[in-house]
């Protein structure tokens, strides 16, 4: 049996789960969480010792395709039992106080609409959703119903960046802010070993809202908007290629987005042709510069009379280390969720909306004035 290659972040992610949460018992009992989907290929980095964690419990699985729970139940070890053909027969029976989707983007929208009127807190794998249509629903739902809709990337769990924000946004160690370079992306799902059913639906215009502008795109737009404090751009533009049709025939593997604010512009490169896996981020100021190598080297001149310095980061500023332990404590209401945070929904649903407006931009050929909300229901 051929399983997908995990990235590095996930199986640090992994280790994250197991020592954090064995070591560091949350107080209560454990939060009750279902699972809607097992196509995303990131639902490894939460069944990956499930069954030792304290913080949560998984009750439910909604999951149709049986031969692909088999699979994961034959490797990490939970019971067929509590898998059910679809969301609303699972959360029906199993009660989950809070459900994170790894199935396909657009069908993060039906996870939102079975689980807010049931009050279900919900948290989706990046992006939000597929296009500010399905967004604006789903905001509309969540907040309708008085539910946390919660964002989870891998560069949320990156000390580096934390560091980087402290620096350059907070301490302004760099000074004033002019350019953000973000790159994200490997050699392509396809060349990584990606799972069939993580393909399907990866490899989609419609059940993904792109190819690596949705992938990897939504990383530099998440992480834009909260080094601008949920400050909107004033414009957007992209270009969207296929350097490799023959391998993704229907989608972009390259994207280049470039937004642009009064006084600082940000260079968002995610690609599927990346000859190494990335994920990195540099910010630009009057005086300095600071980046994020990975997620735990950083490079950094706070002025150009003195030479380049680098260290290691390690120190974790959340009291929650990874997504899921912070799901439960965000549920418990043990950490309040800001709405300039990473995965806040007001960070998202701008998210969604400069993934529009590039997608726009790299179709008309042309910079995209930004839409400004009239609304806090419209994105």
């Amino acid at each position: 049996m051929k399983f997908p290659v995990l990235s590095i972040g996930l199986i640090l992610l992994a280790g994250l789960l197991c020592k954090q949460l064995i070591d560091t018992p949350p107080s209560g009992h454990p939060v009750r969480i279902g699972i809607d989907g097992l196509s995303h290929d990131h639902v490894h980095g939460l069944l990956n010792n499930h069954r030792k964690r304290a913080d949560i419990q998984i009750v439910g699985i909604a999951e149709p395709n049986k031969k692909r729970a088999q699979e994961l139940a034959d490797r990490y070890g939970f019971d067929m039992n509590i898998v059910y053909d679809d969301l609303a027969a699972m959360v029906e029976q199993t009660q989950p106080q809070g459900v994170v989707a790894f199935n396909s983007i657009y069908d993060h929208l039906n996870t939102v609409e079975v689980c807010a009127p049931r009050g279900i807190h919900v948290m989706v794998e990046k992006p939000l959703a597929v296009s500010g249509e399905h967004a604006g629903k789903m905001a509309k739902l969540a907040r309708e119903n008085n539910i946390h809709l919660l964002t989870n990337y891998e560069t949320t769990w990156y000390p580096t960046y934390y560091k980087v924000f402290e620096m350059a946004v907070r301490n302004r160690q760099i000074g004033d802010i002019n350019k953000v370079v973000i790159n994200d992306g490997h050699k392509g799902p396809v060349e990584i070993g990606c799972s069939p059913g993580f393909l399907d639906w990866l490899t989609d215009p419609v059940l993904n809202g792109g190819g690596a502008v949705t992938d990897f795109g939504c990383y530099g737009a998440n992480l834009m908007t909260w080094i601008m404090r949920n400050q909107e751009p004033e414009t957007v533009t992209a270009v969207l290629q296929t350097i490799k049709p023959e391998v993704y025939p229907e989608v972009d593997d390259q994207a280049t987005i470039i937004l642009t604010y009064p006084h600082a512009q940000a260079i968002i490169q995610g690609s599927w042709n990346w000859p190494v896996e990335r994920k990195d981020l540099s910010i630009y100021g009057k005086e300095g510069y600071v980046t994020a190598l990975n997620g735990q080297d950083l490079e950094y001149r706070l002025n150009r009379s003195v030479p380049k310095k680098q260290m290691k980061v390690t120190q974790f500023p959340l009291d929650a280390k990874e997504p899921f332990s912070y799901f439960a404590d965000v549920i418990r209401g043990d950490i309040k969720v800001e709405e300039t945070d990473l995965s806040s929904l007001e960070n998202n649903l701008i998210v969604v909306r400069i993934l529009d407006a590039a997608k726009q931009s790299a179709a008309e050929g042309g910079t995209v004035q930004f839409k400004k909300k009239s609304s806090v229901f419209d994105i």
